[in-house]
């Protein structure tokens, strides 16, 4: 039998097998306490002590991922990409705990006094008449096109070399482009020099100015703005994301706003409004949504987006 510490050998060649390289970690996304007035309602593990004991579990089997346990209540957690940190958020929150995460970075390193990124192969098989959609988006995520291929029964393969930043809400966005029909498969691929910035999403938030609950009232009148993310008659906090601004700049607005009521106005006129079905974000494309100064609160039962800072005239400061 072998004991535990031996070094395994092939019987042919008495030298160790070489030990295999786990790819190095390209996205980091810091994991911390949820600290929204609506903290501790759905989850049964909330405390700082609960996340550390979870993540030290999840390192024992799971070798892809580091995490620097340096701060006390926040954690930062370095994983392959945005889709297998969402994996395990997922997991966390499906087993009662709650947390806040922040906007995914890339893991950056300095060589040679030059700051490089990494970079990743993109493989991607799709139906050749989205060849033209996924080349503008890969170009516009400062990729560069390797090779083309067209296998001549309608289907196109296409090869590039992409930041791993690029790659941040790319999933999503090349399933929507693609109809549900592309494949797309990703390999680490060293470092390259810092590639400059690239466009993020550059429209504001609206945001909720005070608790209270949703009316329908308020969803008609706020949707000429921007594109709301939550239903009516839904419980908020001031400092919740509820919708996406059309324009760059955020707006603090009130979503419990009620009609007001006098004996020329009826409530039951309210049932004629005609209210946009709203925006209902999965956890990854949430993560892929928030900025510097957002966070996505997640619960048990709720994905919620938030300033970090909730107070209005704390934020302009």
């Amino acid at each position: 039998g072998i004991n535990i510490g031996d070094t395994i050998t092939n019987a042919e060649n008495p030298s160790p097998l070489p030990r295999i390289k786990v790819d190095e970690p390209t996205i980091s996304v810091v994991f911390s306490i949820n600290t929204s007035p609506f903290a501790g309602r759905e989850g049964k593990y909330v405390t700082s002590r609960n996340l550390r004991e979870r993540l030290e579990k999840e390192l024992l089997y799971n070798v892809s991922i580091k995490v620097d346990f340096s701060d006390s209540d926040s954690f930062k957690v370095m994983g392959r990409g945005e889709l297998q940190l969402a994996i395990l958020m997922e997991m966390m929150r499906r087993e009662g705990y709650e947390l806040s995460v922040s906007m995914p970075e890339t893991i950056t390193k300095e060589i040679k006094g030059v700051l490089h990124e990494p970079m990743e192969l993109l493989v991607i098989d799709l139906p050749e008449e989205y060849t033209g959609i996924a080349t503008q988006q890969i170009g516009m995520r400062k990729g560069k096109m390797l090779k083309m291929q067209n296998n001549g029964y309608g289907r196109t393969r296409l090869e590039a070399r992409i930041p791993s930043r690029g790659l941040i809400g790319f999933r999503s966005q090349f399933l929507t482009d693609t109809r549900g029909t592309g494949l797309l498969n990703h390999l680490f691929d060293g470092y390259e020099p810092w590639l400059g910035s690239m466009s993020k999403r550059n429209t504001g938030a609206l945001i909720a100015d005070r608790k209270g609950k949703t009316t329908a009232y308020a969803h008609f009148h706020l949707q000429p703005r921007g594109t709301l993310f939550i239903k009516e008659n839904t419980t908020v906090y001031a400092g919740m994301i509820v919708g996406e601004n059309s324009r760059s700049n955020d707006l603090d607005v009130n979503i419990t706003k009620e009609k007001k009521l006098t004996n020329t106005r009826a409530a039951a006129a309210d049932e004629a409004l005609q209210l946009v079905p709203p925006k209902i974000f999965s956890l990854e494309e949430a993560i892929e949504f928030i900025k510097e100064d957002e966070l996505v609160e997640v619960t048990p039962q709720n994905i919620r987006l938030r300033k970090k800072i909730l107070e209005a005239s704390k934020r302009k400061r």
